[in-house]
């Protein structure tokens, strides 16, 4: 697919009132649709896996770079923005040189028996990008969002992911009764488990829950998790970051699981 560039000059623009809006407003891509990517890496990333990219969105002072005008050529509608314009929508402290907007992936329905992440009220951008990105690089292919969860397409989430999102099946804003269609254990995590997760290996397929920064899992949600288990701490420190625990129980399992 390649399309004859457009060259956009007006901050009220439209287009460009659009596109600073998906950039900069972390719950704007629910109202519209639509998700923003900035950045060679996560345009990058989502081209090898959709090609519904519908516009990209070059710096024209890039836009003789091969590689960006090859990556933007795939787009339905491409536009030029002078470098101001262009920094002028970025929500990065070091704006890139290229952006891409696609349709807001639908969500999958929830596959009962696939091993799984459930993210209870996650709040920072930060660790929620950082667990996706464990859930992809150990296997796990589906992540359940309860409500109150970080955006799971937001700007944020999707720069700390770096692309991750493209290679699970993601689904959010879920509530109580949603986690009904689960027929895998649920597994939690606690300092105070007798359990260690060095004991045994964790059952697998199973959903590892993963709570809010401050308050843990909801007790709800703790009372219906099969197993709750214990991280080894030997230096004392009362509890892990819940990005660094993710990362620690999901290596567990899959280095424990059986081939």
């Amino acid at each position: 697919m390649s399309a004859t560039a457009e060259r956009i000059t007006s901050r009220s623009n439209p287009l460009v009132v659009q596109l600073r809006r998906l950039a900069q407003d972390n719950a704007a891509y629910r109202r519209a649709g639509e998700v923003w990517l900035e950045g060679e890496h996560l345009c990058a990333a989502a081209l090898a896996r959709t090609r519904t990219i519908r516009l990209a969105v070059l710096d024209e002072d890039a836009a003789g770079d091969t590689v960006l005008r090859t990556l933007a050529a795939h787009a339905a509608r491409v536009v030029h923005l002078p470098r101001a314009l262009f920094v002028s929508i970025s929500g990065l402290e070091s704006p890139a040189r290229i952006g891409c907007v696609l349709p807001l992936p639908v969500p999958p329905a929830i596959d009962a028996h696939a091993a799984s992440v459930v993210l209870d009220r996650i709040q920072d951008p930060g660790n929620v990008g950082s667990i996706l990105r464990s859930a992809a690089a150990f296997g796990v292919r589906q992540v359940l969002a309860l409500a109150g969860t970080a955006g799971l397409w937001s700007p944020k989430v999707l720069r700390a992911a770096m692309g991750a999102q493209f290679a699970l099946d993601l689904v959010e804003g879920l509530d109580e009764a949603a986690l009904g269609a689960l027929k895998v254990p649920l597994l939690g995590t606690s300092p105070h488990a007798r359990a260690s997760i060095a004991d045994a290996p964790p059952p697998s397929p199973a959903a590892w829950v993963f709570g809010h920064e401050g308050q843990g899992v909801a007790p709800w949600l703790t009372a219906r998790c099969a197993h709750t288990l214990r991280i080894p701490q030997p230096g004392g420190q009362e509890s892990l970051n819940v990005a660094a625990a993710a990362a620690v129980c999901l290596y567990e399992a899959t280095r424990r699981s059986p081939a």
